[in-house]
């Protein structure tokens, strides 16, 4: 019996950290990642099949033009239609984006039932996000045969914008636990105290906050013992500025930007550190959707300490040290009341239920039993 074809489609942001669960569906499913010459992020360690299909967007010279393009609602896909030939499931995700809207729109001519992961927690996009999406946002509600949420939170946007309560299950995303945690006890003794802060590197992550409360450490404004360095680990258009800064405070030489970073070494990069900060800062329209990386540091036994922007409490859960966004001299409080406290590179333990939960072999699983659901009608 031939398997059922699935069809993963994430236009110019396929990565790693959120197809790794597909990985383990190979033996039941004929699963395919369609991806373009303009897609943002390297696909090493993705043990998957992948297609190259052109965008409109691969036909301009690599560049900021180029980069708009690839994520404008207006891109397309230049032939599609041979990849969605004979599928059974074709599995997008959120609903504005241009890849979800041509999945939509393929859906009756091909026969094919969609399936759409959401990460969105902030309901009614058109009022206070992108309008030029409304149209896709419409078609792609209107398609879906089942919405994946990947929060609670993001369940319930939903619900507010009217997808029935049937069409939606609560599906959080998994990692590689036992990859991350097995990084973090073959480590060596720390002789000093890492901060890692990962993330894109855009204002909304809040680096600038972790960079000032690294800065009040040193300077003596909050009373430890610790003088911790700093890791800043993304790339992003606020580089030059957070360099600046770094500079500006005092703290240039304690803080390391490593923009070269490919996600098979993330699990090295949490267990040279002794905890990670997720500053994430709620704006007008964002806030932290899941954080893929407080799941990492939770695998790596690292010590967190967040915000409560969006979805970060669902996730982090009640072992995770929490200061108010923008707030830099509370996390310097947290900082050294909490790991700086301890001998450096010291390891908590985080419920197992909820790493568990977040594996990506129950990932995993419940893509299976969604699929199963879904092709049995």
């Amino acid at each position: 019996m031939s398997r059922p074809r699935v069809v993963l489609l994430r236009g110019h942001l396929a990565n790693p950290w959120d197809l790794q669960p597909w990985e383990k569906l190979t033996d039941r499913f004929d699963v395919s990642v369609v991806v373009t010459g303009s897609n943002v992020y390297g696909l090493s360690p993705l043990d998957l099949p992948i297609v190259h299909v052109r965008a409109l967007s691969d036909s301009l010279p690599r560049g900021r033009l180029r980069d708009f393009w690839a994520g404008a609602p207006f891109n397309r896909y230049v032939g599609l239609e041979g990849q969605l030939a004979g599928t059974a499931i074709v599995h997008a995700a959120e609903l504005g984006a241009w890849f979800t809207a041509e999945a939509a729109r393929r859906k009756q001519e091909h026969g094919y039932k969609l399936v759409l992961t959401v990460w969105e927690t902030i309901p009614f996009i058109n009022a206070y996000r992108r309008r030029v999406t409304r149209a896709n946002r419409r078609r792609a509600a209107a398609a879906g045969d089942l919405f994946l949420a990947a929060t609670q939170r993001a369940r319930n946007t939903l619900l507010l914008e009217g997808v029935p309560k049937s069409r939606i299950e609560v599906a959080p995303p998994g990692i590689a636990i036992q990859r991350f945690g097995a990084a973090a006890s073959s480590s060596t003794p720390m002789l000093e105290h890492v901060i890692v802060s990962p993330g894109r590197l855009v204002w909304e992550k809040g680096h600038q906050d972790v960079l000032r409360a690294v800065a009040a450490l040193h300077k003596g404004l909050v009373a430890t013992v610790a003088r911790p360095r700093l890791l800043i680990v993304g790339v992003g258009p606020e580089e030059g500025r957070l360099r600046k800064h770094a500079r500006e405070l005092g703290i240039a030489d304690v803080v390391e930007f490593r923009s070269s970073v490919s996600y098979d070494e993330m699990p090295s990069v949490y267990a040279s550190a002794s905890c990670m900060v997720l500053a994430s800062l709620p704006i007008r329209s964002w806030e932290e959707q899941f954080g893929m990386v407080l799941v990492e540091a939770m695998a790596a036994g690292l010590s967190i300490v967040t915000t409560q922007s969006g979805a970060i409490p669902e996730v982090a859960g009640e072992s995770s040290r929490y200061f108010p966004p923008g707030d830099w001299l509370a996390l310097a409080r947290e900082l050294a009341e909490g790991p700086l406290s301890r001998p450096p590179g010291g390891r908590i333990s985080h419920p197992e239920e909820r790493l568990a939960r977040y594996s990506s072999d129950a990932a995993a699983a419940r893509l299976a039993r969604t699929y199963d659901h879904l092709l049995n009608g």
